[in-house]
């Protein structure tokens, strides 16, 4: 078994973060939001107050122990536990109002009698409480959203990255912009850790809402397709929204392909209520051109409501009419910077410049460029803006003075796998170790295929532990191995297990001579490792560049492998 650090102490009794929140927000009259979501007002308590009573509510909270004063507690039904059984807590937080179904109602009645407690208690009934959370959510803080501009951008991959982008692009014309995605949100310059790509309902009002009130009027956000499903993003009104493609990830949460696809759909399909506005569509897979056409069926008489980006000829040659814009192709210039065409629609080609590399980032930065454009933005204005963006745990290079290229990247999906380890490839004049895990309680079809895919990009490939959280590391990681040993030996590299990530990333770093590459790809960004319920801390980057500093003062490789 590996030896773990110590888990990162918590304070007893805290509550949890409750993300931000307005510090005005608006008084909303409980009879009003009633009527609003058609729910009924029941009491709960030896009496009614007088009718003449008045109960405003200032904010909406899900857990009990996050509740503020003035809040509506929404009490949902769980998977193991319905909401309502806390809702003494809540009301002792302050609560002054309940929201739930008619199981939480009567919960809500046991809850108070077994406590003894005297109190009368205004429940808004609702048949499906979490359809609706979203509206009631934007109701509570003034539709913030509507008072912004929100773009909302979905797919597999590139999210993050092209929320990066865009943001510099929007911030170079003098947006005032908010930033919500996996590794940050951002408030006029404050970093924010998210926990969730897209925070729920109630998080997510609030945050527009604290937004809106310090003088942001663009918003870019990264939209999952778990938020799609589960109502996260209901009551947002999209100005924009973007496709960056589609491929193998989350089947473990979807019955399959089709599904995570229509689910993506809802930021563009004519009967969804969180349709956006406008949309910008990378046609580069079968996928963005399906997309696309949604797009556009969902907007018949608008003929610049849909804007299509394509980098890749073999998909434009099938269309009856290419991309709007069209990028590529691009080259690497001798101080490392990633170059290409673009051609906008209205025929002007202009260069951009990346500090980022690969194919996948040239329509990343496309994708970007036509946002900032549909929003408003000068091209050229934002393509400045795009040109020098780092982005986080995206092929981000640690440099302790090496004579090797070491890389740590967020890809955790075979094409994400195989489209940096290609990238990576083709800078590279040595070899190329790949370090690799999956998560746990994720996707397990997905494991062979990051295997296979590692091994026939790599020359080394170390398979070992990425976030198991409840499963067996070891089982895990026989997924992976079983996929990348199916590749015949011609055409795969070395493979070895090392359970241990420390110590797979001081093999690798030991294993690197000069000219090679090693790439530590899976968790990015993240800054622990989920193993039983427990977060133990572990960065990659910290721990890539130790091994490098290690290495270089003749140490031997992290917790004692060898090479």
């Amino acid at each position: 078994m590996p030896v773990l650090p110590s888990p990162q102490p918590s304070t007893p009794g805290a509550a949890p973060e409750s993300g931000l929140r307005p510090s005005n927000p608006p008084q909303t009259d409980l009879v009003d939001l009633v009527a609003g979501i058609d729910a009924r007002l029941e009491w709960v308590g030896p009496e009614r107050p007088h009718e003449d009573a008045r109960i405003t509510v200032t904010g909406v909270e899900l857990r009990a122990q996050a509740v503020r004063s003035g809040d509506l507690f929404a009490a949902l039904p769980g998977a193991h536990t319905h909401g309502a059984h806390f809702v003494v807590t809540a009301l002792e937080a302050g609560a002054v109002a309940v929201f739930t179904d008619n199981a939480g109602l009567a919960a809500v009645g046991e809850c108070l009698v077994d406590a003894g407690s005297s109190m009368s208690v205004p429940v808004l009934v609702h048949p499906d409480p979490r359809g609706v959370l979203g509206e009631v959510s934007a109701t509570i803080y003034g539709r913030p959203s509507e008072r912004m501009q929100v773009i909302g951008i979905t797919g597999t991959s590139g999210k993050t990255t092209s929320s990066y982008l865009i943001e510099a692009g929007l911030a170079a014309a003098g947006r005032s912009t908010g930033l919500v995605g996996t590794i940050e949100t951002r408030v006029v310059g404050r970093r924010v850790p998210s926990a969730l790509t897209t925070p729920e309902a109630p998080q997510l009002h609030a945050l527009f809402a604290a937004m809106h009130e310090r003088g942001i009027d663009t918003v870019v956000m990264e939209v999952s397709s778990h938020a799609l499903a589960l109502g996260r993003v209901d009551g947002i009104r999209f100005s924009i929204g973007a496709f960056t493609n589609l491929s193998q990830d989350h089947l473990d949460f979807h019955k399959d392909f089709d599904d995570y696809f229509a689910t993506k759909g809802r930021l563009f399909a004519a009967d969804s209520t969180v349709r956006a506005d406008r949309a910008v569509i990378c046609v580069d897979d079968e996928w963005g051109v399906r997309m696309s056409d949604i797009a556009r069926r969902a907007h018949p008489d608008q003929a610049d409501a849909v804007a299509t980006i394509g980098t890749c000829p073999d998909v434009q040659r099938e269309r009856d009419e290419p991309p709007d814009w069209i990028a590529g192709p691009s080259h690497t210039t001798k101080s490392g910077r990633q170059v290409f065409a673009l051609t906008g629609p209205d025929g002007a080609t202009r260069e951009v410049s990346l500090r980022l590399p690969g194919q996948y980032n040239v329509a990343n930065a496309a994708l970007a460029a036509a946002v900032c454009a549909t929003a408003g933005v000068d091209v050229d204005v934002a393509l400045a803006g795009i040109a020098d963006v780092d982005v986080p745990g995206r092929v981000q290079r640690v440099d302790r003075g090496q004579d090797f290229l070491a890389v740590v990247d967020y890809a955790h999906k075979p094409a994400a796998l195989e489209a940096v380890i290609a990238t990576l490839r083709g800078q590279a004049s040595g070899r190329i170790v790949v370090v690799v895990g999956a998560g746990g309680d994720r996707d397990t079809g997905k494991r062979a295929l990051m295997g296979e895919a590692g091994a026939r990009g790599a020359d080394l490939l170390v398979i070992t532990d990425d976030n198991p959280r409840t499963e067996d590391p070891a089982t895990i990681r026989a997924a992976l191995a079983a996929g990348a040993r199916a590749v015949p030996s011609a055409e795969r590299g070395e493979v070895r297990e090392i359970g241990d990530r420390a110590e797979a990333i001081g093999v690798a770093v030991r294993w690197a001579r000069p000219g090679d590459v090693v790439l530590v790809a899976g968790k990015g960004h993240e800054a622990g490792q989920e193993i039983n319920g427990v977060k133990y801390p572990f960065d990659d980057c910290e721990v890539l560049g130790e091994a490098i500093d290690r290495i270089a003062s003749g140490g031997g490789p992290a917790h004692g492998g060898n090479a």
